[in-house]
């Protein structure tokens, strides 16, 4: 039986232990190894003085260590914090300050990065520098520094502290690009029930191999390893520089399952795959937003023998909703059904539940809703409030997660998405989804990556502005693109005004940043530039 998170591994190694567990560029652990080292690292933080719950935070690219670490600061009774190693050094202080980290485990070139910034983190006691030697290590003010080699040559003497499945396993950071990043606490509870109820509807086997492309502080990136260690898969870590890589690897590893989001596969869907990652890729999943209709089109082209599952889900709740390949084409346009073990509503403001065809706010109830946001009352009351319908009688009323986002359920429970309730743009007394208009821009075949915005104007409320950038080595024909937003959309939905760029801002999740382009583009139609925009 898992109880905790480390059981995955534990369970794993007792009936496999020779079964290859996770690898990076030709070095791997089997499990029976991985296991081990876990251990070790469990009572490595244990002799630093973790504490129960004390929090573990780990900046570091795709090593194995970083998976150790992770899993390590569970088996301890911690709890872990993995952060984004594409944040900078301010940004990493944030977190290390807001969470009260005892324990960072970073790299010897990252933690000379930091060291003018750690000195103002005043619960930090420890830090643990992987592929460094002693008198490399650098001096951090009321810090401990220790290399790997001294932190795993102790020999193991401690127990544990005693934690339950609804403690605290994990606390993951989201990516910020409006003000400071909020911390989602999920418990052990939370990370099991994911990993078997995705593992579930992917049907994966031991025999899986996932490509983890994407970052481990995104759920969905972390999800790749829970989800193998679940069935005593193998998970295969990259972090890639050019999107042809992402190709290679599949092909050069066997991979048989990859997940990544939009903006990632509008870069791959279109470029050559080898026959060895046709025959060997068994499925592919989408989430962090809409797939275009033509990236979809164009990658079951390429992967005629592949599923494709498009998936919809939130941090605060992990997983919500998949599409059952068999449903892609009588359903192209859904996000879905719940997953195993969660039921997803749509309701209106007061929480009566909408009729089919309403459009109503998603609210996901069930084991994997988060514990709140750590140490931030205020926010974890707007998102995280009574289930709608509670049952007569109860004292203690079940919390659900309130998405923010609109959807439309059809007559079989189907989910369709709508937009984000702070995404809608409001123009000329109109609701627009920023979503369907994308999804006319990618299907013009010019845009690499698009996004709609309402910017503020002086007569229309908000005008509709699109941000595209182009193909890989292509142009983008900005008056042909207009003329296609007009043969496909209603005079009310046609950009105002269509900006390209090279590349779009992402979050560190691979999302394109609406919120930095909206403030970049708030300014475009004030009074002396109105007439030259329009």
């Amino acid at each position: 039986m898992h109880d905790l998170l480390p059981d995955l591994i534990f369970h794993s190694a007792r009936i496999g232990p020779n079964r290859p567990a996770i690898s990076r560029k030709g070095e791997g652990l089997d499990y029976a190894a991985l296991a081990e080292n876990t251990h070790a690292v469990a009572q490595g933080f244990l002799r630093l003085g973790l504490a129960r719950g004390e929090r573990v935070a780990v900046y570091l690219p795709k090593l194995l260590e970083n998976v150790t670490s992770l899993f390590g600061a569970t088996l301890s009774g911690g709890v872990f914090v993995p952060i984004n190693p594409l944040l900078k050094a301010d940004q990493v202080a944030h977190i290390l300050r807001d969470c009260n980290v005892r324990i960072l485990v970073t790299s010897s070139d990252r933690a000379r990065l930091l060291a003018g910034v750690l000195a103002g983190c005043h619960d930090l006691n420890s830090v643990v520098v992987i592929k460094g030697v002693q008198k490399e290590l650098p001096d951090i003010v009321g810090a401990e520094v220790l290399s790997w080699r001294e932190f795993m040559a102790q020999p193991a003497s401690q127990h544990p502290h005693r934690v339950i499945d609804i403690d605290m396993a994990a606390i993951l950071y989201t990516s910020g690009s409006s003000g400071r990043p909020k911390g989602v606490v999920l418990s052990h509870r939370n990370l099991l029930v994911g990993a078997r109820s995705v593992a579930r509807y992917l049907e994966n086997t031991p025999d899986d191999r996932l490509l983890a492309v994407l970052p481990l502080s995104f759920d969905y990136g972390l999800s790749q390893l829970t989800t193998a260690f679940s069935v005593g898969a193998s998970a295969v870590l990259m972090d890639y520089l050019l999107p042809r890589d992402v190709i290679r690897t599949v092909a050069s590893e066997a991979i048989t399952g990859l997940a990544a989001v939009p903006s990632l596969w509008n870069q791959i869907a279109t470029l050559p795959w080898p026959t060895d990652a046709q025959a060997s890729l068994r499925y592919v999943t989408n989430s962090g937003g809409a797939l275009p209709r033509s990236t979809l089109a164009a990658l079951r082209r390429a992967l005629p023998d592949t599923k494709p599952y498009l998936m919809y889900g939130l941090t605060e709740a992990f997983r919500s909703t998949y599409l059952p390949p068999e449903e892609l084409e009588t359903r192209p346009d859904s996000m879905g059904r719940a997953i195993p073990n969660a039921e997803v509503m749509v309701v209106r403001e007061d929480g009566s539940p909408c009729p089919p065809g309403e459009p109503g706010e998603l609210v996901h109830r069930g084991p994997l809703v988060a514990m709140g946001y750590w140490n931030d009352a205020q926010r974890t009351a707007e998102r995280f409030r009574p289930a709608p319908g509670q049952e007569a009688g109860i004292s203690l009323p079940e919390m659900a997660v309130w998405s923010g986002d609109t959807v439309r359920m059809d007559e079989d429970g189907f989910l369709y998405f709508i937009g984000r309730r702070d995404d809608m743009i409001k123009t000329s007394g109109y609701r627009v989804s920023p979503t369907e208009v994308e999804e006319v821009l990618y299907a013009s075949g010019q845009v690499g990556q698009a996004a709609a915005l309402g910017i503020p104007h002086p007569v229309l409320g908000q005008a509709i502005v699109a941000v595209v950038s182009p193909l890989s080595g292509e142009e983008v024909d900005v008056p042909a693109l207009l003329i296609h937003c007009k043969q496909k959309l209603p005079a009310f939905m046609v950009p105002a005004h269509i900006q390209v760029r090279q590349d779009l801002p992402n979050s560190p999740n691979g999302k394109v940043d609406r919120k930095r382009l909206a403030t970049d583009l708030q300014n475009l139609f004030q009074e002396p530039l109105l007439e030259n925009r329009q």
